[in-house]
Order: structure tokens, then C-alpha cells, then sequence
């Protein structure tokens, strides 16, 4: 399958230290893609890289078939931060039809990102009065104006209720059947089994890559908990 996101060797220096030591992976087209680790792990460092907002030290990150950051990426790419990058004193309708305006994009795409993201009935509320959950998919929603053929998603459903995690990951399934591709990470380990794909990071390193099933396979384990622990024994032998 061909790949959204192809990185070759990335290295990634920050405050004199190396936080990325020689990743290489890629990322499929259409797929539910995610980056899974220990807070520390270099996550976020990773995909800052991947939306060009990250200077590197070396390596190759090739996105939509073009290097990371070309600024012609910008209306191909949605991104979601892990804090809610929205205003508190705009209410949901006023958010997204500012960000909207940024985008270049019509209000035919706020009333469809709006439903999207399950927000309907919420327009006129201020985004300070919205529950977390909420902010989570007025967040989600600003990322999706333009209709980016990737998504980059950094622990969007950090802090929420099982309920909406579950609501979130069938989003992202929807989204990805419509033709995105999405990479989403987490550090909760439960949430892996609703990847089609995993990335395991540990330490700035790419510890193992596959489907769920692989990754259970590859270690015996019955479940990915389990699985993830034997691939960071194995690695602890090797070093």
C-alpha cells in the first residue's frame, strides 16, 4: 500500500539532547495509524516533525509525497494539538468560522465539520463553557475545515470518558473510510486494538511496527499491554 508518510533516519536534537535516534517508518494511505508510547517517549516530538513544525538534525520526513513543512502541504494537513487550540470567549460557530476564514474555506465547510464531530446544538455556546470532551472535538473540528488528506493527532482523547473515546475512535474510522488517513497518538495502551497499524515508540526509538495482530503474534502475548512489555524485554536483552 502506498504511504502518506515516509521517514528515513530522523533524528531530532532538542536542548542539547537527542530526543529521535534513527527513526524509520511509514504510514499508510487510509489507515488508522497509531503512535503509541510512554509520555516521553518522543510522540509529539515525532509528529511535530511530520507537520514541519520541528527542526531536525537529520533524516529524510517525506509527506504526501513532498518534504515535511513545503508549504503547500499546509491546506493537505490537519493538525490537532494536545491543548485545545481555540479561543474561550468565541463560541463554537465563531471559532471554527475564524479558523474557516484562515483556511480559505466556505461556511458550507463549518456547518459540515460542526456535524462531523457530533457539535450540533452547541454553536452558540462560548468554547470556555464546553466540557472537555467537547473541547476535544471543537479541537478536532478545526483540523478538519479544509478536508485534509492527513490527519495528525496528537492524545486527542486524553482525559476523556470511556464513552467519548469510544464516540472519537469511531470518527477517525469514518473519517479514514472517507479516504484520510490519520495518524493518532496515545499513550493508553487500550486504545491500540482500534489502530489498524501501530507505531511503538520507547525512549525515541522505534520499538516494533505493525497491525495489533502482528505485534500479538510476533510476541505471543494475548494481549497488547503484554505485548508491548515483551518487545521492551527484548530490547533491553539486544542493548
Amino acid at each position: 500500500m502506498a504511504s502518506a508518510i515516509e521517514i528515513r533516519d530522523l533524528r531530532v536534537v532538542r536542548g542539547g539532547r537527542e530526543v529521535l535516534h534513527g527513526i524509520d517508518l511509514d504510514v499508510e494511505v487510509g489507515a488508522v495509524t497509531g503512535l503509541l508510547g510512554p509520555s516521553g517517549s518522543g510522540k509529539t516530538t515525532l509528529m511535530r516533525t511530520v507537520v514541519g513544525a520541528q527542526i531536525v538534525a537529520a533524516g529524510d520526513v517525506t509527506v504526501l509525497g513532498l518534504a515535511a513543512g513545503t508549504p503547500a502541504l499546509r491546506a493537505r494537513v490537519g493538525y490537532q494539538t494536545q491543548a485545545p487550540s481555540v479561543y474561550s470567549d468565541l463560541s463554537v460557530l465563531e471559532n471554527l468560522s475564524y479558523f474557516a476564514a484562515i483556511l480559505g474555506t466556505g461556511r458550507e465547510s463549518v456547518e459540515r465539520t460542526i456535524g462531523v464531530v457530533g457539535l450540533t446544538g452547541h454553536e452558540r455556546q462560548l468554547a470556555g463553557t464546553l466540557s472537555g470532551g467537547e473541547l476535544a472535538r471543537i479541537s478536532l473540528a478545526t483540523a478538519l475545515l479544509n478536508e485534509p488528506e492527513l490527519l495528525v493527532l496528537d492524545e486527542p482523547t486524553v482525559g476523556l470518558d470511556p464513552v467519548l473515546r469510544r464516540d472519537l475512535w469511531e470518527t477517525f474510522h469514518l473519517l479514514a473510510e472517507a479516504g484520510a488517513t490519520l495518524l493518532v497518538s496515545s499513550h493508553v495502551m487500550d486504545e491500540a486494538d482500534r489502530c489498524d497499524r501501530l507505531l511503538l515508540l520507547r525512549e525515541g526509538s522505534l520499538l516494533a511496527a505493525g497491525s495489533p495482530a502482528e505485534l500479538r503474534a510476533r510476541t505471543g502475548a494475548s494481549d497488547l499491554d503484554a505485548a508491548f512489555l515483551g518487545l521492551v524485554d527484548r530490547a533491553g536483552a539486544v542493548s
